[in-house]
């Protein structure tokens, strides 16, 4: 699978995740590939209308196989909240009661200061079509739902899931904007690998009668050298703009690269390493 290394040592612990009666086999397996992403294992089910095990939920699940085949099936809900500290309801409707209701980043932090305390928690998600009841949730120590749209607020069981589950991997970040890898380390470019790509782009577009009239150059340099200087290149960058920019300069259709060393490029070598007369026009 893409993005899957298996050299990588498998995460898996966390809140348990409770489904109540869901429906479809493969909305189970999407469950538990959602949780295999953020380090989540332990998957219960709450009467599942199509039984279990099930193979549709299996393919679905792509290879999040360790989850799949840690379910355990419970005949209802107080079983399977039993040996839970401290279980979270989710739900996207106004409720009635007493019950604290946090957003998920709250949520997902608090339920990993518990989980690093000792104790066991879990989350609860209802059924597709009508999520939980009343009744359900009032088994709940606390309420978390999403800041979604009210006028389209419902959202498939397996998103719901993963979004709990980011919410606690990256509650548990020593910095919550870590990212699993990073860019390449990057060194600023020199000023003067900077300005010997300028000067050399300056010849060339003289070359080639840019600067029209001539009168106007020093401006429309100025512009150019405002544009280029503005990005903040690295020298990776700024030898592959040389290396496009000569093989525009020196090299052309009637003498290509390979056939011979163009004259030009030859005596903008010369310069640069101090031979020959730095006083001799190159752009001839």
């Amino acid at each position: 699978m893409a993005g899957t290394n298996r050299d990588n040592p498998m995460i898996a612990e966390g809140p348990a995740v409770i489904l109540v009666e869901p429906q479809l086999g493969e909305n189970i397996g999407m469950v538990a590939r959602a949780m295999a992403n953020f380090g989540l294992s332990e998957l219960r089910l709450v009467t599942p209308r199509d039984g279990w095990p099930s193979e549709k939920a299996r393919a679905a699940a792509s290879k999040a196989d360790h989850v799949i085949d840690g379910v355990v099936v419970f005949d209802d809900l107080p079983s399977a909240l039993t040996d839970l500290n401290f279980v979270v309801a989710t739900t996207a409707r106004p409720r009635d009661g007493f019950k604290p209701v946090r957003g998920p980043v709250e949520s997902g932090r608090q339920l990993h200061a518990r989980h690093a305390g000792g104790q066991r928690v879990g989350i609860m998600f209802g059924r597709e079509r009508f999520g939980l009841s009343n009744e359900e949730i009032s088994l709940a120590d606390e309420i978390v739902t999403f800041p979604v749209n009210p006028a389209f607020a419902s959202l498939n069981i397996a998103q719901a899931v993963l979004l709990m589950s980011y919410e606690w991997m990256k509650s548990g970040l020593e910095s919550e904007t870590d990212t699993a890898f990073s860019g390449p380390e990057l060194t600023p470019a020199s000023k003067e690998h900077l300005h010997g790509f300028l000067d050399h782009l300056e010849a060339a577009l003289d070359v080639r009668g840019y600067f029209r009239p001539p009168s106007k150059k020093p401006k429309m340099l100025d512009n150019v050298r405002a544009v280029l200087t503005r990005p903040g290149f690295t020298v990776k960058e700024i030898k592959l703009l040389r290396g496009i920019l000569s093989s525009l300069d020196y090299f052309s259709p009637k003498q290509p690269r390979g056939s011979a060393y163009p004259d030009r490029k030859a005596m903008a070598d010369r310069i640069i390493h101090g031979e020959g007369d730095a006083g001799n026009d190159v752009n001839e």
